[in-house]
């Protein structure tokens, strides 16, 4: 049992600012998030992807932003359930709550942060016969260990960010690399399409567009790939992994089984007081929640964690009054030993 003051469900950027404030007033957090990494959209879908509304950043690439959330948390020793989905969750006599993962992992707290963007992310799947009978057997749609792929054959499928970068990657892992798009234009990143291009003359990755791949040919395990590429006949293509990279949906998942009041797949809350939802002692912060004149940006879900935080304080901490301290003057003291001590004030008599 994983047992902590805050439960955040989701570890993207509202997650992980939570962390912060949590920390400020002396609050520990754990993360679950059905990613492999902390991120969220930000790390999975469009790691390059520049962000112009962040504060004090005229512009921050989205990958950027999760490393910066990381560094400014870290201090505050957050734990991480990664690569797992927060499926069930009890109330207990005592006024806490027990969120069980897909895996069997409990988490225990008296506070639960629902900060799951638009929800939990399901990998987009393409239409091919059998396909969910080769998952893990050779097909995967998220990599989640790079060494899997050491010294292998892999042919990865997709026109985005996470097929450009991870089929750059794995160049320096796996025995041969291809990658098939269904279009000769890539979505991705500039820089990341002009590598692929760069490592294709070099010999270092095969590419293959415009093309689909039809099918899976192995038994136990994937031995190859029946690829249609435009203007030529089908052809099959020794591998040992496939890897379709087709971006994530998004779905509200389990959660939408717990009791909350959901509109339009979000979670109902009360945005005049602390984003508390109809069950006391769950929140929701971020894109996963909905109320009048609700804004889906980043910089929205920062504020609601922040509000939320102070909520969470006086449900945890009842017979102590907090008095909040501007970080300029009280300065931060994390949970590893570290302190950012604010600037002493300068007294000067005026002649």
């Amino acid at each position: 049992m994983i047992k902590t003051d805050i439960l955040i469900i989701g570890a993207g950027p509202t997650g992980l600012f939570t962390v912060f404030e949590a920390g400020l007033l002396k609050l520990r957090c754990h993360l679950i998030d059905a990613l492999p990494q902390p991120g969220g959209q930000c790390s999975e879908i469009y790691p390059k992807k520049p962000i112009y509304d962040i504060p004090a950043y005229p512009e921050i690439l989205a990958g950027e932003l999760t490393e910066k959330l990381l560094e400014q948390c870290k201090q505050f020793q957050p734990g991480f359930t990664l690569g797992e989905r927060a499926d069930t969750i009890d109330a207990q006599e005592d006024g806490t709550f027990i969120v069980t993962t897909n895996r069997g992992t409990k988490h225990q707290a008296p506070v639960v942060a629902i900060a799951g963007g638009l929800g939990s992310f399901e990998p987009r799947k393409p239409p091919i016969p059998d396909i969910a009978n080769f998952e893990d057997k050779g097909v995967e749609y998220m990599i989640r260990e790079p060494e899997v792929y050491r010294d292998k054959n892999v042919v990865i499928a997709g026109g985005g960010d996470s097929a450009l970068d991870w089929s750059i990657f794995l160049t320096d892992v796996a025995k041969s690399v291809t990658l098939i798009h269904r279009r000769n234009e890539f979505r991705g990143a500039l820089d990341s399409v002009d590598k692929v291009q760069e490592l294709k003359n070099e010999g270092k990755i095969t590419l293959i567009t415009p093309a689909e791949v039809k099918g899976i040919i192995g038994n136990d395990h994937v031995t190859g790939v029946e690829v249609h590429q435009s203007g030529e006949a089908p052809f099959v293509l020794e591998t040992d992994h496939f890897i379709p990279l087709f971006g994530l949906a998004p779905k509200l998942g389990p959660i939408a089984n717990w009791g909350l009041e959901i509109e339009k797949n979000a979670i109902k809350v009360n945005n005049a007081l602390d984003y508390q939802t109809n069950i006391p002692g769950i929140y929701a912060i971020g894109d996963v929640n909905t109320y009048p004149g609700k804004l889906k940006l980043i910089l929205c879900g920062f504020h609601e964690a922040t509000l939320m935080c102070q909520s969470a304080y006086k449900r945890i901490h009842p017979d102590k009054k907090y008095v909040m301290k501007y970080t300029t003057v009280g300065g931060v003291q994390g949970f590893d030993g570290t302190k950012k001590e604010a600037p002493k004030a300068v007294v000067k008599k005026i002649e």
